[in-house]
């Protein structure tokens, strides 16, 4: 991971999964905490030798890529701990995702792995889109729904920590179908990062640039195309199209490439995210055929 500086309080460590950093005298906040152990001691090791101080976590969002190594980083240091409501709940209780992804039953262990579930954390405030204090100086929240039920973005000095509120062109590229549980909040997120007055971002998955609304504008026609090519494949079955079958389509379509259990539930989730959107726009309905769940254009709404 490359420590990297933006401005006189500001830095990230830029990794697979981004690592804000805020000091502000002899506070320092992290903002989130990478996927596991590992991770945090090699954040903890570079702080500790900079003579950087760690006092506050700004947790973005529940999934364990970003909140991971938190348990190592409290039981380590007494960090003050924020996260967005709702959030924290699953913070506190990381079988929820496991639960949500495995539609409600018990996970089975093959659900329950660190990708999916990190250790449970304590969460000491929950936070709502505001503005709170941070030793003599401020942070703001914005709220970016969509990636996940109550993901929130931080501005501090002028730089946005903007979590999964956005990607690298090339992680969008990379994974294909973008994991997301809503596309309508994803889309009105993404439009929401373009009006924050800030000098730059740094996105939870990418490379912080000053420029950053090119990028923005870049997660708004792929999410775009995703949901138009969604649309394309319900409308060519006019009988209908039963949801796994669209799923297997939509993955086969995009080339998402060889899934197991776990990664099968991703994807079933973000595709269902966007026929959410569908069906709230009424352009297309749910149904159940033989028992089964069945997607369809809704030929109504065009007259």
């Amino acid at each position: 991971m490359n420590f990297i500086q933006l401005n006189n309080s500001c830095y990230y460590f830029q990794g697979a999964v981004n690592i804000g950093y805020v000091r502000n005298g002899e506070n320092g906040l992290l903002i989130d905490a990478g996927i596991d152990k590992q991770t945090m001691k090699k954040v903890l090791k570079r702080l500790q030798g900079d003579n950087l101080p760690v006092t506050h976590l700004f947790v973005t969002h529940a999934h364990s890529d970003h909140y991971g190594g938190a348990e190592h980083l409290q039981s380590t240091v007494d960090v003050y701990t924020y996260a967005p409501k709702l959030e924290a709940a699953m913070l506190r209780h990381p079988i929820i995702e496991p639960l949500y992804l495995f539609q409600g039953n018990k996970p089975l262990p093959e659900m329950r792995n660190k990708f999916l579930e990190g250790k449970p954390i304590r969460v000491d405030e929950e936070i709502e889109q505001a503005t709170y204090p941070f030793g003599d100086i401020f942070f703001q929240c914005y709220s970016l729904p969509g990636h996940s039920i109550n993901q929130h973005g931080l501005l501090i000095d002028k730089i946005l920590y903007a979590a999964d509120g956005y990607f690298a062109e090339e992680q969008l590229h990379k994974h294909k179908i973008p994991f997301i549980i809503d596309a309508k909040d994803t889309l009105e997120s993404l439009h929401k990062l373009k009006s924050i007055d800030c000098v730059g971002a740094v996105p939870g998955h990418g490379l912080f640039e000053e420029d950053f609304v090119k990028t923005v504008d870049a997660n708004i026609s792929y999410h775009l195309k995703l949901m138009n090519s969604i649309k394309s494949v319900i409308q060519e079955h006019e009988a209908g199209i039963y949801h796994d079958e669209l799923v297997a389509e939509i993955c086969t379509k995009w080339d998402v490439g060889d899934l197991n259990v776990p990664s099968w539930m991703l994807f079933r989730t973000a595709v269902t995210a966007y026929v959410t959107m569908l069906v709230q726009e009424n352009t297309t309905e749910l149904l159940i055929n033989n028992y089964r769940l069945m997607i369809r254009e809704n030929k109504k709404s065009s007259h």
